[in-house]
């Protein structure tokens, strides 16, 4: 049997009004994530596939900013119409959710002491979250795009309001995102794009599993890599704090 791919579409509005011009809307669309809030404009998913909160949901039970959980299924309503994308990145096939209402993900880690109504253990109700995004026009759009979504020649900031959720594919991921997890087993790419390396850019991935044979670098790197040392703002601001923590315990001598 052939699967079908599903692709949830984030909704796009200026001025109260969907976006409709299609070029406009595939600008806005293919947007990348770090200047949208992450909140993406395609979040291609599959059943049993692993993704990353991107903002703090309910952290007092852990679900927070770069948890990582398994995706089950979206809940959603219907097109009136069946929507195509002409987005070479997917297959002919590929089915497109433009209203959805929640997706619901399973966080192994969560710590609710009971299912929710409904739903499987550890199975939550993700909502489709409201960011309003502005952007340069100019650097935004094409002439010819502004000109046919009529955009006032004039105007310079964009704002947009996006509708989509705050989930990304988690099969891979930034060592930003993972900072501060400790993932089961890893493949690690050390080579890293031109100019300067931070000390973070190999201590961060390189830690995130407990032992050694969990940890797999994925091809050969320059050995200068494993020699960064950290820079004088680092040394610095380390001191820093290392005087802070001295004057601290100088003060409160009592506490243990």
């Amino acid at each position: 049997m052939e699967l079908t791919p599903i692709v949830c579409i984030a909704e796009g509005y200026i001025q109260g009004k969907i976006v409709d011009d299609l070029r406009l809307r595939q600008a806005i669309l293919e947007l990348p994530d770090n200047k949208t809030e992450h909140l993406p404009g395609y979040l291609p998913l599959a059943p049993g596939m692993p993704v990353l909160l991107t903002e703090n949901v309910a952290s007092e039970i852990g679900l927070s900013n770069g948890t990582r959980g398994i995706f089950r299924r979206f809940v959603y309503d219907e097109s009136p119409e069946d929507v195509r994308y002409q987005d070479k990145n997917f297959p002919p096939n590929t089915k497109f959710i433009t209203q959805p209402k929640c997706a619901l993900v399973e966080f192994p880690g969560c710590k609710l002491d009971e299912k929710l109504v409904q739903l499987s253990s550890k199975v939550v109700s993700i909502a489709v979250r409201k960011q309003t995004l502005l952007f340069d026009a100019k650097e935004l759009l094409p002439k010819n795009v502004a000109k046919a979504a009529k955009i006032n020649k004039k105007t310079r900031k964009l704002s947009v309001k996006r509708k989509a959720f705050p989930l990304i594919p988690a099969y891979s991921m930034t060592t930003y995102r993972s900072q501060g997890q400790t993932l089961g087993k890893i493949i690690v790419d050390l080579v890293m794009p031109p100019g300067p390396v931070e000390l973070a850019s190999v201590y961060v991935p390189l830690s995130r599993v407990k032992r050694l044979d969990d940890l797999l670098i994925i091809r050969s790197f320059e050995f200068a890599i494993l020699q960064v040392k950290s820079s004088t703002t680092q040394i610095e601001e380390l001191k820093r704090l290392d005087r802070i923590a001295q004057n601290t315990r100088k003060r409160f001598q009592f506490i243990v």
